[in-house]
């Protein structure tokens, strides 16, 4: 499934030397918040470092990266000699920072990949992604790219959600140090118009300044910016990117289903649970929903195959119109988006029930899944008050459990589930078209237990990132990149 990754975008940040050294002064390192026990997790999830990013939903006044770091106590004699250089260092960043920070797009513009909503099957392939860096290096003295320092972003932007995660390398992981994000319903009324409305475009543009911002104060080096099924199937797709990169700077790549699927295994594979065999992962998104079958080795694990269809919680709903007002049509309605989705899901079901029933024979059927829908209704399974994601995200819940919740929620009305804690008004149009391709999944690889994460593509996206950079090992100069070699 590897394939090669567009230029990310590098991040210009000159002149921030006076704000850096300002953000450190009596600054210490604060324990984080204590993990709350889930029922079940799988082995090292709770550990790792990039598994508990923080809320959302993060101020502007967060703090800096840098004040994590501990700096040794100085002398009172320094004091002069460091005076001196604060105020020559503060005058050479009053002239950097005449110029205004922006978001630069390394090596063009995002490029417009092939938009499917399915694909014939993959060869076998790592998950370990094709190596780049970026055509420029710099932002640290003297030229010198050190990757353990730099902060890396991840932008995704789906039908129904804009979402940013910043991160920064912490051994084999990252540790994350901002996140953020809405609700923009980008493909709102895609499915009758087959265009991306004016609001919808609006709201998003709001969503990606917020976005850009931060990619700013935070000092990000390196950031990829990605959108999925909505400007793939929009008309107008290609020149709501141009217009997103004209007022914000980020420059956005349609990328395909193929990689769509490829990012979110990378983003959430380390969470399925232990065994061998074949095991499924799935996406369900807003506008598609991707399968993926792979197959767990004792070294590395595979991709076998993989489908995606376009059905995604926006997409199943608008196309199926309106709810009802009695029980019998919502009854009705949640049949017919259940058979919609299970009809396109009849040609992948075929190619991997070889596999299933190996996989059944070996050990229990391992799923697991990363989408609104399954954390939603995880929150459900545990009668949580508020969403929370230390509770949910590596959680194991009951294959049972996850149908009884769907079928309860597909026959309430949508003010009822609106009252419902952990959907709210937000998601309670669109919790039962997920419901629907839950339950199509479950049919299809009825495994007992289904691993819930609440992580993906910016994952996908930060793994990718950080991996690309840091092997290589050699500190590369700026003006001379190293171009690394594609990886399968």
């Amino acid at each position: 499934m590897a394939e090669q990754d567009p230029p990310a975008a590098r991040v210009d940040v000159s002149g921030r030397t006076g704000r850096r050294r300002k953000a450190r002064k009596g600054k210490s390192r604060s324990s984080g918040p204590g993990t709350a026990k889930a029922k079940a997790r799988p082995p090292g999830s709770a550990a790792e470092a990039g598994g508990a990013p923080r809320e959302e939903k993060t101020s502007g006044s967060q703090a800096s990266p840098r004040h994590s770091e501990s700096r040794p106590a100085e002398s009172k004699r320094a004091e002069p000699k460091r005076a001196g250089s604060r105020k020559r260092g503060a005058r050479k960043g009053a002239a950097r920072s005449a110029k205004k920070p922006r978001v630069q797009p390394d090596g063009g513009e995002g490029r417009v990949a092939e938009a499917k909503a399915s694909a014939p099957p993959l060869a076998p392939s790592s998950f370990v992604p094709p190596s780049f860096v970026p055509t420029q290096m710099g932002g640290m003295a003297g030229g010198i790219v050190r990757p353990y320092r730099q902060s890396y972003a991840a932008i995704d932007l789906g039908t129904n959600n804009c979402r940013l995660l910043i991160a920064r390398p912490s051994g084999e992981n990252f540790t994350v140090i901002d996140a953020f994000s809405r609700v923009v319903r980008l493909g709102e009324g895609l499915a009758q118009s087959g265009r991306l409305s004016d609001a919808a475009m609006d709201r998003t543009l709001a969503a990606l300044r917020v976005c850009a911002d931060k990619l700013m104060r935070r000092n990000v080096y390196l950031a990829r910016s990605v959108a999925t099924e909505a400007c793939r199937r929009a008309e107008n797709g290609p020149e709501f990117i141009e217009r997103v990169r004209e007022e914000t700077g980020i420059a956005l790549d349609i990328i395909s289903a193929r990689e769509e699927a490829r990012l979110a295994v990378l983003g959430c594979h380390v969470l399925l649970e232990e065994g061998f065999g074949p095991a499924m992962i799935f996406d369900i998104g807003g506008g598609s929903t991707e399968l993926v079958l792979i197959e767990s080795t004792g070294t590395v694990s595979r991709i076998l195959d993989w489908q995606s269809v376009p059905w995604g919680v926006v997409s199943l709903t608008e196309s199926c119109g309106p709810e009802g007002t009695t029980l019998e049509e919502r009854l009705e309605r949640y049949r017919h988006m259940h058979g919609l989705v299970s009809e396109s899901f009849s040609a992948f079901a075929k190619r991997v029930g070889p596999a299933r029933e190996g996989a059944s024979q070996t050990g229990p059927l391992r799923l697991l899944g990363t989408s609104g829908t399954v954390t939603t209704l995880a929150s459900l399974h545990l009668e949580l008050p508020q969403y929370d994601r230390r509770m949910v995200d590596g959680l194991i819940v009951p294959a049972e459990s996850m149908r009884e919740i769907s079928s309860r929620l597909s026959s309430m009305s949508i003010e009822e589930r609106r009252e419902v804690n952990c959907i709210g008004r937000e998601r309670a149009d669109l919790v039962v078209a997920g419901c629907a391709i839950l339950e199509s999944i479950l049919d299809l690889w009825p495994a007992a237990r289904l691993g819930v994460a609440d992580r993906g593509i910016r994952e996908g996206i930060l793994r990718s990132l950080i991996a690309s950079h840091s092997s290589n090992k050699n500190l590369a100069l700026a003006g001379s990149p190293q171009h690394l070699e594609n990886r399968p």
